[in-house]
């Protein structure tokens, strides 16, 4: 190739390659900061914009230290971008009342909830913390972290969605043939325990592992039509998760916890612990909604 065809054709592309860079969306730091109701500082270095919110209100103590904000109590979001699309990541600081209405603020506005779960040992109140995240227009994520930061400043000092339910195992009444029915598997009822469980398969090292090895979906339910608990551990593909948040929130089902139980597998597998409180019917057709949702095609 000659000196001026190399030219010819780098100045040919040069106005392609400026319309490109042209079309990158700028963070709107002013806008996010209006969306959001928090004020943020911009990290020109790394092209990030923080917006905080310390978590003054929680006076709580770890093994009889008094922890700060500045010790780890500060919710935050944390906006970038990537092209034409903007990204958000943020981790936010919850009492344990505040955790669910917050999820549910967070799933309902097109955020991600990636991970639940606590920080410290023998802390007191209890506190959870919640990360989040999103891709896409930088306004409506904005928009998205302001909801889940109003339900956290609207729950602040309130009693919460706690519900306390006085239930012996030893009493259970429940027909398990029902809970069949509506999971559409079959369940096992012992001591008072009606337990049920679906494998999943997933693969580390080339061996392929399922339900034997702990890659599975399991629920207990105790109690009696009108009044029982079902608490258990969700696995699901990373694709599908939050579509199995979604379903479980709408149906009444709290959220205790979302991590992993293994790395370094193909497909990988998120793992999520749930407890509700209602009438058996409904906490099981909650519960089929949300592994419907699991085994639909991977996106």
């Amino acid at each position: 190739m000659t000196s001026s065809l190399a030219l010819a054709l780098f100045l040919g592309a040069a106005p392609a390659v400026a319309a490109s860079r042209a079309a990158d969306v700028k963070l709107d730091t002013a806008r996010i900061e209006a969306e959001t109701g928090l004020k943020g500082t911009l990290d020109k270095k790394d092209g990030v914009f923080k917006v905080v919110y310390p978590r003054a209100d929680i006076k709580e103590t770890v093994a009889g230290v008094r922890i700060t904000p500045a010790m780890g109590l500060t919710a935050w979001a944390a906006f970038t971008t990537t092209g034409r699309r903007a990204l958000v990541m943020g981790d936010i600081v919850l009492l344990e009342n505040q955790v669910n209405p917050v999820m549910s603020a967070a799933l309902d506005h097109g955020l991600e909830v990636t991970a639940l779960h606590n920080h410290f040992l023998w802390d007191s109140p209890r506190v959870m913390f919640m990360h989040i995240g999103g891709a896409g227009d930088q306004e409506t994520l904005a928009r998205g972290v302001g909801a889940v930061f109003a339900e956290l400043k609207k729950t602040i000092g309130a009693a919460g969605p706690t519900v306390q339910a006085d239930i012996d195992p030893s009493r259970t009444s429940l027909d398990p043939a029902k809970l069949d029915a509506a999971l559409g598997a079959k369940g096992r009822l012992a001591h008072g325990v009606y337990t049920i469980a679906f494998g999943l398969k997933t693969k580390i090292d080339g061996r392929e592992l399922g339900g034997a090895m702990g890659v599975h979906t399991a629920a207990t339910f105790v109690g009696s039509e009108e009044k029982a608990v079902v608490d258990g551990d969700f696995a699901v593909r990373q694709g599908r998760l939050q579509n199995v948040l979604r379903a479980l929130r709408h149906a009444g089902i709290d959220v205790v916890a979302i991590h992993n139980h293994m790395i370094m597998e193909s497909p990988r597998v998120m793992f999520l612990h749930f407890w509700g409180v209602g009438k058996a019917s409904a906490l099981a057709a909650g519960l089929r909604t949300a592994l419907d949702s699991a085994r639909e095609r991977q996106p």
